[in-house]
């Protein structure tokens, strides 16, 4: 039987899916979700949840020796969009969340700790194609900021108390199941739903702005494939890239057209064109692929398919 789990931001766009997916695979009782908000309804119920702010360590200590958690994955965070709007809270949340859970490891009060960062720890000055894992970081953004020196801290933290932390830098997400959270590429899940609302989408981002993308089921099944793999394989605690396609707006506008021939796509670019600007158009991922098996199952015209098809119900 699998030691239990708490989800912290369960209700978040990746959070949710996770608790389902990870409640399917161990059990509904194993995995405890939590979150400063409830979430939809298939999340409540499909099994145990907790009203918890990530930022207050007694509060999650107490969910902890409640529950017997053995395993954290810390999904709650600001996202970049909206963390340009607040500053100083994305940076309290961000951070503090992960000391939070770092100290409870070190404490030995949990075994394993999963931390999401994200292509926005790269900046104007990295290679943007075939973004190395190792390279010039630089970011340009809050979320960047906080993400970059949170993959400092999860280094330290396991070369210094053999914290058993994994992390991979998330690309841009699409899932038909929850709404963006105030991402730089949720173009990506909107231009979907005014597709098949309204056959046209205004842009946010320039035509020709090539950002690495990911189906959320891959996302997911990374997330969960890195957590089970035995930790000698784990050879990068800061954070491994992944990987699994990039595109620009128009060529999401040409998957849809495949389906919906009348769909039309326009632009008008805004503050989150200068964020996209800094990230990278593609990104290496071969150490997560060498290590511990990371292959990703979806292209474009797959993730437009099941997109439409699901949106459409």
């Amino acid at each position: 039987m699998h030691k239990p789990i708490l989800i912290i931001g369960a209700c978040g766009q990746i959070g949710t899916e996770l608790t389902i997916e990870l409640r399917n695979k161990y059990g509904a009782d194993n995995v405890i979700a939590s979150d400063i908000r409830e979430g939809n309804d298939s999340l409540m119920q499909s099994g145990p949840f907790e009203l918890l702010d990530a930022t207050n360590y007694a509060a999650i200590e107490d969910v902890v020796m409640h529950y017997e958690i053995d395993e954290i994955y810390l999904m709650a965070a600001m996202l970049s969009a909206t963390a340009e709007k607040f500053p100083m809270r994305a940076w309290n949340l961000n951070m503090n969340s992960l000391f939070n859970i770092l100290n409870l490891a070190k404490d030995s009060k949990i075994n394993k700790v999963f931390w999401p960062s994200s292509i926005a720890v790269f900046g104007p000055n990295t290679p943007k194609e075939g973004t190395p894992q190792s390279t010039i970081m630089e970011p340009s953004t809050v979320y960047g900021i906080s993400k970059q020196s949170g993959e400092r801290w999860c280094e330290y933290y396991f070369k210094k108390y053999g914290v058993d932390v994994r992390s991979v830098r998330y690309p841009g997400l699409i899932s038909w199941k929850t709404m963006p959270g105030g991402g730089t590429t949720d173009y990506a899940v909107e231009i979907y739903h005014e597709a098949l609302k309204n056959g046209h989408y205004e842009s946010f981002l320039s035509k020709g702005t090539k950002l690495p993308m990911m189906y959320m089921d891959d996302a997911i099944r990374a997330t969960i494939n890195l957590m089970d793999s035995p930790a000698e394989q784990i050879k990068v605690r800061s954070s491994y890239n992944l990987g699994s396609m990039s595109f620009a707006p128009e060529d999401m506008a040409a998957s849809i057209q495949k389906h919906i021939p009348d769909f039309k796509i326009s632009y008008a670019p805004d503050f989150r064109q200068q964020i996209a600007d800094s990230w990278p158009s593609s990104i290496d991922d071969s150490q997560a692929r060498e290590q511990w098996g990371w292959e990703p199952r979806f292209n474009l015209d797959q993730t437009t398919e099941e997109m439409l098809k699901n949106l459409g119900n």
